[in-house]
């Protein structure tokens, strides 16, 4: 093997034709424009119309860049709750989405589903609607995901509140129903195949109009001051230009995401058949019905995992840590579209031949 494949799940594996693309900015001039230019407004109306096309995102949905899907966290709590936001996890990024949010609104309500439930509206009854009702679409930490139907099934149970998407490690990975929810956040350094340093804020018409009619304007990053700036297809604040050039060369080239969902889910359901039937090595998520499509958690023993960990890396694959309280049984393989077939072909070669001693 000539190079290391990286399976960690974030960073992760970048599309190959990155190194052009850096030269070809660097060439361009890219590196040294103003983000309040002519040109960087024509990149951004660009970027935003192939992020449309691509991903199917509905055309009156607005998009919105940050600085990391981290930063997401902030905004929605300043920018569309008054009082309190609701949140329901099962794992780490979940749970800390829910404290960032109660420092900023302590009202805010968390509760944690379990890893192995199926989190249906029915079984977590409300007294009263909330404002915002978070849940983590794909839960990085421990490799488990709510699909289409069980979102739909949360929209229709709450028609009034607005529903909040944590998808760092799914968007642009696996197809949405964009409409079953009005808030979608994600960083590029996961399934979009890119360097770290840029997040994808994706807000619905009822969003962008809650955001309006609550008017909070107090910080570089409120919503109101952010839409206002959307207008000219510019930031509230000096965003990552070269971030978004590389997203907007990935666009360009990318596959359109059904194609990438069927890749996925193939590639996904193979993992667990392999890991389901090796003795050694499992899958964390027993329920099929709630694991991720693009994180593959996989439980073993400590000493086990510190075997597969160096055995990995002398076939040069770089496996992804466990994390938080799975962490030392633990590690996860990214299953990302930026992940070569022959990559994928050379991991499944490596586990074919991994023996446990």
């Amino acid at each position: 093997m000539s190079k290391s494949f990286y399976f960690s799940v974030g960073p992760s594996e970048v599309y190959p034709e990155v190194e052009h693309y850096l030269k070809q900015a660097y060439d361009e001039g890219i590196l040294s424009i103003s983000h309040r230019s002519k040109r960087f407004d024509a990149l951004s109306a660009e970027t935003f119309a192939l992020l449309h096309n691509r991903l199917h995102i509905p055309e009156n949905y607005t998009i919105l860049f940050t600085g990391s899907a981290t930063e997401c966290w902030e905004i929605l709590a300043q920018s569309l709750t008054k009082e309190a936001s609701t949140h329901f996890y099962s794992g780490a990024f979940g749970e800390k989405w829910f404290q960032y949010a109660q420092k900023l609104r302590p009202a805010s309500l968390g509760i944690d589903i379990g890893i192995e439930n199926t989190p249906l509206p029915e079984n977590y009854p409300l007294l009263v609607a909330p404002e915002l009702l978070c849940l983590t679409q794909n839960e990085t930490s421990n490799g488990t995901q709510l699909t289409n139907e069980v979102l739909t099934a949360w929209r229709k149970a709450y028609p009034e509140s607005l529903i909040a998407l944590d998808c760092t490690s799914s968007m642009a990975g696996i197809r949405f129903e964009w409409e079953v929810a009005d808030i979608w956040y994600a960083s590029v350094q996961k399934c979009f195949g890119l360097p770290a340093g840029l997040g994808v804020l994706v807000l619905s018409p009822a969003a962008v109009e809650r955001a309006r009619q609550i008017g909070e304007n107090k910080h570089y990053n409120s919503l109101v001051s952010m839409l206002k700036h959307r207008e000219k297809f510019q930031n509230s604040f000096t965003p990552n230009v070269l971030g978004i050039y590389l997203l907007n060369k990935v666009m360009h080239n990318a596959e359109d995401i059904d194609a990438i969902d069927l890749r996925a889910d193939h590639r996904a359901q193979t993992y667990y058949d392999w890991f389901e039937a090796n003795p050694h090595l499992k899958p964390l998520i027993e329920n099929k019905e709630i694991r991720s499509t693009t994180v593959i958690a996989v439980k073993t023993t400590p000493k086990l995992l510190e075997q597969i960990y160096t055995d990995a890396l002398r076939s040069d694959f770089q496996l992804g840590a466990g994390y938080g309280i799975w962490k030392p049984e633990t590690f996860r393989i990214a299953n990302f579209p930026a992940i070569t077939q022959e990559a994928y072909e050379c991991m499944l070669h490596f586990l074919d031949s991994w023996v446990a001693e």
